[in-house]
């Protein structure tokens, strides 16, 4: 029975602890696995088709949080306004509360500022503060009570609660509501009357720091999920519909496959096609990041949400809707938000059994500081402190938010990752496998060379010669007159052409009996070729080119040279990949000197030439089994079984679809640096994570002892917690700044990365 995977919406999450304990909730059905991310607040669900969707709802319910199945919209519902603002909220109990707040914080820490009876007008500015701005905590941990679960909105609630009740008690039946009473500011354990003690600025000002620390978290995923919304924001609204041969405006959603549509200059593209009519040149750099337009003609494929620079051109769709390249994109990106690094793994679980600890070294703290004789304020003090220093907040935004920053990053860099695990194969990366046509070369035949014979002109031979295949449909034959017309412009009108199957062309241009093709085609017409055109012949062959014979009038004339050409960015991304501490591999199906010769322009020493598609998965098991973990760069069908088996698959965007699929990683633009690009941002991204699980880690384990002796106030505990959550958000918003090492082929190349790029293979 096949599994259905849907994504569900959580709404009521408010820490890590509240997803791992829908997580396993979830899992506890028969079939179903769940992983759900705090960052993103989505479900990502696989369950067995007899499973009713709604009762994964009713088990997040049943959790205590609310949950929704994804909507289809019909075509021609109008999107629902998304709201401009969804921290709104926050941001308003954030103002109010600090304003409340400030007050009661400054006279409890400056005792020249305590008149007579200042600790009732704490009293009343507090107050609304623990009730209204705290309410998101004590509202979550009211929820979980029911359940029986805790979470670190219990430690604020309880925190928070405690600190205040306290203090309404010392004024209402203790000495502090006295007149004249003063409340001086101490970071040391003593011993004091606790009916003389008052802590409304810990319920106050511990309130004010975490809701400043959700709103900047709020805040910064969601300008961590910018880069997807822009993606998806890419694509046109409307589309000019030919119907009749007049232009009908529609939306896009009405487009459908193999509707033809025309598109104006300045207009972006609004779906995948063919170009049907018109030429032009095609800006895609908003989607793959290349600079230059491409120029397209008629039969050449455009990608949905570039922009047409030149000409009007019509296009027949091809793929329209999720089916798109765009909307495939963004699918990549948010799924690999979505999912969950093994790093990640480990803090959830960390999370989970945190906070009943925690609550426990509270009690125990509360009971030792009474037991040893410091006092029932000290011992209230210290066991409020631990209560807030404890929680884990930072724990769990770690890697969601490394996570989110660094895919949207690499989305807009035109680099797609698929899932978090990913991050971890390319840290252990040391080989990288690279497939010749259409990664390290173009995969385009293209004229490389023109070798004459004594008293010909190479214009003349260029003229005669592009003209006569200008005639022809063979790839070889379109690379001479692509670069005949380059080279010396117009060509001129063939008569009598003839394409002799296997051999080559023959026909009249200006006056001359005209052949070109194989040096049988030559001997049937007994012309011979010169000693200097033979060698010139037999040279290419031996590097792996395709020659191409020329004669006019009963002579030989010219040795063309096609070959496809080698990328002008690999050379400099060969040397970047060295500089990450990997050893390139170039593997081809492509006779063994082409592949030498490709090898040796770029700087690959290590050649494996001449395999089947089958023999490309043996070479990369060949490499694992030698102890290598391998990374593979490919474009095509026959590359898709090796960059699946691959401990790492990176696939060219400008490939097959097949590749894609089977690919961990696809690099949007057709350029080679693209992956050192993507192993760079892996790379950095996992540094980023491990050093966010450290500070956030490290803080707890090492401010919980100080709490627990009575060394923290409870106020500053709360500033610091808050301020590690915030630390970890603002660290990993850093890789936005991530740059891609790609330069213009003319311009001297840049370092491949700073020192933590190049991290040696097996060290994080």
């Amino acid at each position: 029975m096949a599994d259905t995977q849907i994504e569900l919406a959580i709404t009521g999450m408010t820490c890590a602890s509240c997803a791992a304990r829908i997580e396993r909730k979830l899992n506890k059905l028969d079939g179903v696995t769940a992983t759900v991310n705090y960052a993103t607040e989505k479900a990502r669900v696989t369950f067995p088709e007899d499973v009713d969707p709604r009762t994964l709802v009713e088990q997040v319910e049943a959790a205590g949080y609310q949950a929704a199945l994804p909507v289809v919209k019909a075509a021609e519902e109008p999107e629902a306004p998304a709201d401009e603002d969804p921290t709104r909220a926050l941001r308003q109990r954030l103002t109010v509360s600090t304003a409340l707040a400030v007050p009661v914080i400054a006279l409890a820490m400056a005792p020249v500022l305590q008149f007579t009876y200042w600790q009732w007008i704490s009293l009343t500015l507090a107050a609304p503060v623990l009730v209204w701005g705290a309410w998101p905590f004590h509202r979550a941990a009211w929820a979980n009570l029911r359940h029986g679960a805790a979470t670190m909105d219990t430690l604020i609630s309880m925190g928070t609660i405690a600190a205040f009740a306290w203090s309404l008690y010392a004024l209402l039946f203790g000495t502090a509501g006295t007149p004249g009473m003063t409340h001086p500011f101490e970071l040391t354990v003593q011993r004091t009357d606790g009916a003389g003690s008052i802590y409304l600025e810990v319920a106050a000002g511990v309130t004010v720091f975490i809701l400043a620390g959700r709103y900047f978290e709020a805040r910064s995923k969601r300008r961590a999920g910018a880069a997807l919304r822009a993606l998806l924001e890419l694509g046109a609204k409307d589309v000019a519909v030919l119907r009749d041969g007049r232009e009908v405006r529609v939306p896009i959603a009405e487009l459908a496959v193999g509707d033809r549509f025309a598109v104006r200059p300045g207009e972006k593209i609004a779906t995948d096609g063919v170009v049907a009519e018109g030429s032009s040149a095609v800006d895609a750099s908003m989607l793959t990041g290349e600079s230059v337009p491409v120029e397209v003609g008629p039969g050449d494929a455009v990608v949905g949400a570039t922009v047409n620079a030149g000409g009007r051109l019509v296009i027949r769709a091809t793929r329209v809707g999720s089916d798109t390249q765009l909307a495939q994109m963004a699918q990549l990106v948010e799924d690999a938000q979505n999912g969950k690094a093994e790093a990640q793994r480990l803090a959830d679980r960390i999370s989970a059994v945190f906070v009943p600890v925690v609550i426990a070294l509270s009690v125990g703290t509360l009971a030792f500081w009474l037991g040893a004789g410091g006092g029932v304020s000290a011992a209230f003090t210290a066991a409020v402190a631990v209560l807030i220093i404890a929680c884990p907040c930072a724990l769990g935004l770690a890697t969601p938010t490394a996570l989110l920053v660094g895919t949207g990053r690499g989305a807009q860099l035109g680099i797609l990752i698929k899932g978090p695990e990913v991050l971890e194969s390319t840290r252990r990366v040391d080989t990288v496998v690279l497939d010749k046509t259409g990664t390290v070369t173009s995969g385009r035949m293209s004229l490389v060379g023109v070798h004459v014979a004594d008293g010909v002109e190479e214009d003349e031979v260029l003229r005669l010669a592009g003209a006569l295949e200008h005639a022809s449909e063979h790839p070889i034959a379109k690379a001479v007159a692509a670069g005949a017309a380059e080279r010396v412009g117009d060509l001129p009108e063939v008569e009598d052409f003839q394409n002799l199957e296997g051999l080559g062309v023959q026909g009249v241009v200006d006056g001359h009996a005209l052949i070109v093709g194989r040096e049988r085609l030559l001997a049937e017409w007994s012309v011979r070729l010169g000693d200097d055109l033979a060698e010139a012949k037999r040279a290419a062959e031996e590097k792996g080119r395709t020659a191409v014979l020329v004669a006019w009038d009963g002579e030989a004339r010219a040795v063309l040279v096609v070959a496809d050409t080698v990328k002008p960015t690999s050379a400099e991304a060969i040397r970047q990949l060295r500089a990450l501490g990997l050893t390139p591999v170039l593997l081809t199906g492509d006779n063994e000197a082409a592949a030498r010769a490709v090898a040796a322009e770029v700087g690959i020493d290590e050649v494996i030439a001449e395999v089947l598609p089958k023999d490309k998965v043996d070479v990369v098991a060949r490499l694992q089994s030698e102890g290598k973990v391998v990374a593979m760069v490919g474009d095509g069908v026959n590359d898709a079984a090796a960059l699946a088996k691959a401990d790492l698959g990176l696939a060219m965007g400008t490939g097959t679809d097949a590749a894609i699929e089977a690919s961990d990683l696809t690099l949007v633009r057709g350029d080679l640096r693209a992956a050192v690009d993507a192993i760079r941002l892996s790379r950095r991204t996992l540094a980023t994570i491990k050093g966010n699980l450290f500070w956030a880690f490290a803080y707890n384990v090492a401010a919980l002892p100080l709490a627990a002796a009575g060394l923290l106030n409870p106020m500053i505990a709360g500033a610091a917690m808050a301020f590690s959550s915030v630390f970890v958000v603002s660290n990993s918003l850093r890789l936005r700044g991530f740059r891609s090492t790609a330069t213009s082929p003319d311009r001297p190349a840049r370092s491949a990365g700073s020192a933590r790029d190049k991290v040696p293979a097996g060290v994080a």
